[in-house]
């Protein structure tokens, strides 16, 4: 079917071209913190990231699509299912997609998708689970490489304690490659997560320059909570001193210390080595 048939049909969406059109204007601001909260929303980018969103559920809002991906059989047919997921869908100048995905060459299809955090209390807790929790993380970047990693690993949900970065920024989605519609992440005062924490009946382990057991040297129970730090100044000694067990990634070289989403990799890679990486993909 070319586009004239599609529009003769009523399947053709809406096309834009002005980046004064209001649905433009909202899409483009989403980069921003303030915009996001007040609508609910953010963006996803490309393909394979909006594939996985409404794959695991999500709500879909707005979808643009650039006017040639209409011509593609699995673009035309993502389009059809975002409608049918309750997405309004436009096609749209790539003018207007370099605009809103804020690069050159965007993708062909971007997505605002309504925001989905997980309560503490609706985080999985029966049988053998490890998790991850993350105090004040500030970068973007290493938090959508950390919900990745965790999703890889098969962690059973991400506690963003304090004030973190926003897990739902452009460049913490794009980092993620689409983990952050398939792993559950709650927010969490320390309060309220060390009350959650002593209701699991978890090890709170963290990766310390205290720490006096090397991380591949200790023994991590079927309940597992890895904790760290922030990029600059690691645990607060209030929260590090509620640990159960401090462990140290060993170093050489000059380098003192390892990039947090590589650290994050490390400690949980571990501690899924150490039930002989169950539930791995054949």
């Amino acid at each position: 079917m070319t586009p004239a048939d599609r529009r003769t049909a009523g399947q053709t969406p809406e096309h834009v071209t002005s980046v004064s059109n209001d649905t433009v204007k909202l899409l483009r601001s989403l980069d921003r913190k303030k915009a996001r909260e007040e609508s609910g929303l953010f963006l996803a980018e490309g393909a394979r990231l909006i594939e996985e969103g409404l794959r695991h559920g999500w709500r879909p809002s707005v979808a643009l699509a650039g006017l040639q991906a209409l011509e593609r059989p699995r673009t035309a047919d993502l389009l059809g299912r975002l409608r049918t997921a309750g997405a309004r869908t436009l096609t749209a100048s790539e003018k207007v997609m370099s605009a809103v995905s804020r690069k050159d060459n965007p993708q062909t299809v971007i997505a605002a998708f309504h925001q989905r955090l997980s309560a503490l209390t609706e985080l999985p807790t029966q049988g053998p689970r490890r998790w991850l929790a993350l105090f004040e993380v500030r970068d973007p970047g290493n938090l959508g490489t950390i919900l990745r990693t965790g999703d890889a690993a098969g962690v059973d949900g991400v506690v963003l304690i304090g004030d973190t970065c926003d897990p739902f920024s452009m460049e913490a989605v794009r980092a993620s490659m689409g983990s952050i519609f398939a792993m559950p992440v709650a927010r969490a005062g320390t309060d309220e997560f060390l009350k959650w924490k002593a209701a699991t009946g978890a090890q709170l382990t963290a990766a310390s320059m205290r720490g006096r057991e090397r991380h591949d040297q200790v023994r991590y129970p079927e309940r597992t909570i890895v904790v760290l730090g922030n990029e600059q100044s690691g645990l607060p000694p209030t929260l590090e001193s509620e640990c159960d067990v401090l462990v140290r990634i060993p170093m050489s070289g000059a380098a003192d210390s390892l990039n947090l989403a590589s650290a994050a990799s490390v400690m949980i890679y571990e501690v899924w080595r150490s039930t002989g990486y169950e539930g791995a993909t054949p």
